[in-house]
């Protein structure tokens, strides 16, 4: 007796739903994300061999441009509103809603504490040619780097200490005795462990770290 054939059914998928989550997904990163602000100065730093990468949390970054003007960084937006708001009540700055958000959401930061809240209710566009850029001080009759140290670190809440870096990002033209005051600052602080940005270059040929380089190209 003949088999009898069971008929096929086609066996095609709709995808028009599964694509209509897609684009909606899209839409949403497109209109919620907010990208990372632009730094208030640019930065040539110097090269070195050096393979390790700055982390992207727990990170108090320093950043020093030519003409020796200080900028301090600091990621979470937590944590950055903590720390505005504790330099807010310390210095009665007045600082406004706005005027944090602007700071929580911010760059960089390079000003005098005094001017900090002129500095926060301007754009970033608008300080770059406001002449309040003019850095954290950091000379003996005024050392303002130290106190932002410190409440960088108090507002770091409970973050193991141990994995807190502190990083100086300094232009390769950078006059060395600013290099030298913030160093001393740091020192002040007992903070002995320091991380220098740099640039990665090359190794001389027939170096460990030369051939530490050519096993890591293989793998």
């Amino acid at each position: 007796m003949p088999k009898v054939k069971m008929p096929r059914k086609s066996t095609a998928i709709d995808m028009t739903a599964m694509c209509d989550v897609a684009f909606l997904l899209l839409t949403f990163f497109m209109l919620a994300t907010k990208f990372k602000p632009d730094e208030p100065v640019t930065v040539v730093t110097p090269s070195s061999i050096n393979t390790t990468l700055l982390p992207d949390s727990d990170v108090l970054l320093f950043t020093v441009d030519k003409d020796g003007r200080v900028f301090f960084s600091m990621d979470g937006q937590p944590k950055r509103r903590k720390l505005i708001e504790d330099l807010n009540t310390q210095y009665k700055l007045g600082l406004d809603e706005k005027e944090i958000k602007n700071f929580v959401t911010g760059a960089s930061v390079g000003t005098p504490i005094k001017d900090l809240k002129a500095y926060l209710s301007l754009s970033e566009e608008k300080r770059k040619g406001s002449g309040l850029d003019k850095g954290i001080p950091t000379d003996s009759a005024n050392n303002e780097l130290g106190a932002w140290i410190e409440y960088g670190n108090a507002a770091q809440g409970g973050t193991n200490f141990s994995r807190l870096k502190y990083c100086i990002k300094a232009d390769n033209q950078t006059p060395y005795p600013k290099i030298k005051e913030i160093l001393e600052t740091f020192k002040q602080k007992h903070i002995q462990k320091l991380n220098l940005v740099t640039n990665l270059e090359e190794a001389p040929k027939g170096t460990a770290a030369w051939e530490e380089q050519q096993r890591a190209s293989k793998k």
